[in-house]
């Protein structure tokens, strides 16, 4: 197989270099390869989580009668190790949900991704499930599918953008095999993996990808959706659009909390530095299986079988509480609550598997609970809890994932009916629109990354402009007028100069407003001889705009660009009539190249460490206090003591990156980004702790 895919690799790769065949025929058919592999890689990986279910819970159990139901202990238990070896030792990018480092892929390496990570990803999430671990499959197949797109297109020579046109290809190709969802997996790509880039090049590839990944998916499984509707929904009153919003209200807010949670799992297990990272994922399997364990004894109405509801992806559960088969509303809380602990503990501690299955099931918990609710306050309403349970599963989603329109366009392929589509579509809008003001704009694929130093927005690298702050661009050599000049000298003054705008000082040499060229304008229709002073017309306080040195460039173009100024003082924080310069847009584009300048310094640095050892390297994240010995050192002193070839790559300090330099002082609270050997991490934190 692998001389073959060699062979034609090769074939194809002289067939481009050659130009004998167009770059849209070549898009065309690499796109269908992608979706081609990840159709097939989708059904190897449904087969491979159904081998380990069925060793984890029918063979092991029938082997194990007589320790009763221990096995949802150590199943999981054994489940973790496995997956914390896997994932350790041959790709520490198959840890946890898998889309953020596909998103970073695109969005710094060109969608570059190693050709090893498709093989453990697929291996550590079949386990990771199969062992009952509360993750889901789409997660995974969109990581493995971007790897193997992205493989496709490093062999093929393709450039940085063609590659991660692939990327997207896999992700909207494991999407639209695992939801039986074409449609979805092409919005999927190109809302979330490409950042909302609609042009008509990447979604005509995409859609080739999504339609052959989901024809093969369809050819293995049936043409069926991936739940089963089984009951007549729609709005049976017009007072149910006054409910919708609400539900809206309660998504977003349970979005952010499986957000918060999750992350702050992450962080408790982190701060486990005597703990090996390999043995976290069976820890956490531990403590799934004791809550699957305790749960039923304080919740007598919350019972299971084989497998505990909380544990795999729980669509069969999803099903029941739609179909509204003797659930109570008890019921459907408990297991919202309990699959938000559960998904935590097996994300938190480093399995590996994605939150799309787990964000839909507490979504179809919450609306079914909320419509049980209604009932109970309200019984002639009689809402249907199915209902609610499937809006509540696109808005739930959506409130984590920022993703509305991916959100929207599943719901409505897993029922092919519009009647719901109004309620869903308010619903979901109205999650979405709340979860990013509470989450400051940041998603659950998004948070995960930011927390490394990287943002990005609109699936580009970070704000770009957010690493530069005003004072590095400023002007300080700043032209003034005094505020009682008059009309006529200030045109003369503009005729003589190259600006559009002066700062505007007052008697006492402080900052009193700024005059713009418009302001000019607009004075002399009034008075065209000139005579009124620039009180009379020039912008002061508290209609000015002002930015501090401290300011990141992106915070005062925001600023600039709701008036649609060309300048804006720059005062002292301390004494804000105290002008200290000016920023004009024209400082933006050195700004811009010195951000660019940086971007490429950390990129420079962490290919430097990834070429340099053959041995695992990782990157590790220090969080220095006031008590740490590296605080308030330089790095020049500090760097004799770091293990061989360290590398510090970026300190976030104060919501802004620095690339560090020798002269750097480090201060407390700063985060600190390195680039290390995996056995010298430890050194390096005694380095910088003590």
């Amino acid at each position: 197989m692998k001389a073959l895919f060699k062979f034609v690799s090769e074939y194809l790769k002289r067939l481009i270099d050659q130009g004998k065949i167009p770059p849209e025929i070549v898009l065309m058919i690499t796109a269908f390869i992608v979706g081609l592999t990840t159709g097939i890689g989708a059904v190897v990986f449904r087969y491979l989580i159904n081998a380990v279910e069925w060793v984890g819970y029918n063979l092991i159990p029938s082997m194990t009668e007589e320790w009763g139901r221990a096995y949802v202990i150590f199943v999981p238990a054994i489940g973790g190790l496995l997956v914390g070896l896997l994932v350790y030792f041959f790709a520490r990018e198959a840890k946890g949900h898998g889309v953020p480092e596909v998103m970073e892929a695109v969005a710094l390496r060109g969608g570059r991704i190693r050709p090893v990570v498709a093989v453990v990803k697929s291996l550590a999430s079949a386990i990771s499930i199969g062992s009952g671990g509360s993750v889901g499959r789409e997660g995974p197949i969109v990581q493995i599918g971007s790897a193997l797109g992205s493989t496709i297109g490093q062999a093929l020579k393709l450039s940085d953008d063609r590659v991660s046109n692939l990327v997207a290809c896999g992700a909207a190709g494991g999407i639209a095999a695992t939801f039986n969802a074409p449609i979805a997996g092409v919005i999927f790509a190109l809302e979330v993996i490409l950042g909302g880039r609609f042009s008509v090049r990447y979604f005509s590839s995409v859609v080739i990808a999504s339609v052959t990944a989901s024809v093969v998916g369809r050819a293995v499984f049936g043409d069926t959706p991936a739940f089963a509707i089984p009951f007549e929904y729609g709005i049976s009153s017009f007072w149910e659009y006054l409910l919708y919003p609400v539900l809206g209200i309660l998504a977003a807010v349970s979005g952010v909390i499986f957000v918060r949670l999750l992350y702050a799992s992450e962080d408790f297990f982190d701060e486990w530095g005597f703990v090996p990272e390999w043995v976290k994922p069976a820890i956490g399997g531990v403590l799934l299986g004791v809550l699957a364990l305790v749960y039923p004894l304080v919740m007598s109405a919350v019972q299971w079988d084989r497998m505990p509801q909380v544990f795999n992806v729980g669509y069969d559960v999803i099903e029941m509480v739609m179909a509204s088969q003797g659930v109570l509303l008890s019921v459907v809380v408990a297991l919202l609550i309990l699959k938000l602990i559960a998904t935590s503990l097996t994300l938190g501690s480093g399995g590996s598997g994605g939150v799309f299955a787990p964000s839909l099931f507490m979504g179809a918990m919450l609306g079914a609970a909320f419509a049980m609710g209604i009932n109970l306050l309200f019984p002639s309403m009689n809402l249907l809890p199915g209902a609610y349970a499937l809006v509540g599963m696109g808005a739930v989603f959506s409130a984590s994932a920022h993703a509305p329109i991916t959100a929207i366009l599943i719901l409505f392929e897993l029922t092919g009916d519009y009647r719901i589509i109004l309620p869903l579509m308010l619903t979901v809008v109205v999650s979405t629109v709340l979860a990013q003001r509470m989450l400051n704009g940041e998603s659950i694929y998004t948070l995960k990354l930011s927390r490394r130093g990287v943002r990005l927005k609109r699936g580009r690298d970070v704000d770009i402009l957010e690493n530069v702050i005003v004072e590095e661009v400023m002007t300080h050599d700043t032209p003034t007028v005094p505020v009682n000049m008059s009309l006529s000298a200030l045109t003369e003054k503009f005729a003589h100069a190259h600006y559009n705008s002066f700062m505007v000082l007052d008697k006492r040499g402080k900052l009193w407003g700024v005059v713009s060229l418009s302001d000019v304008e607009e004075a002399l229709e009034q008075d065209e001889q000139g005579t009124m002073t620039i009180e009379n017309f020039g912008t002061t306080w508290p209609y000015l705009k002002i930015a501090f040195p401290d300011d990141t460039i992106d915070t005062a173009l925001a600023k600039m660009s709701t008036r649609g100024l060309g300048s804006m003082p720059v005062v002292s924080k301390e004494d804000p009539y105290h002008l200290l310069g000016v920023i004009r847009r024209q400082d933006t584009i050195r700004a811009y190249n010195l951000a660019l300048t940086r971007r490429s310094d950390i990129e420079h640095r962490t290919r430097r460490m990834e070429t340099l050892h053959t041995e695992e390297t990782e990157i590790v994240e220090i969080f220095l206090d006031e008590d740490d010995v590296a605080s308030g050192e330089t790095v020049q002193n500090l760097s004799s003591k770091f293990p061989k070839d360290s590398v510090l790559i970026s300190i976030k300090r104060d919501g802004r990156l620095i690339i560090p330099h020798g002269d750097t002082v480090l201060q407390p609270g700063d985060h600190v980004t390195a680039f290390v050997r995996s056995k010298d991490a430890e050194a390096l934190f005694h380095c910088l702790h003590g």
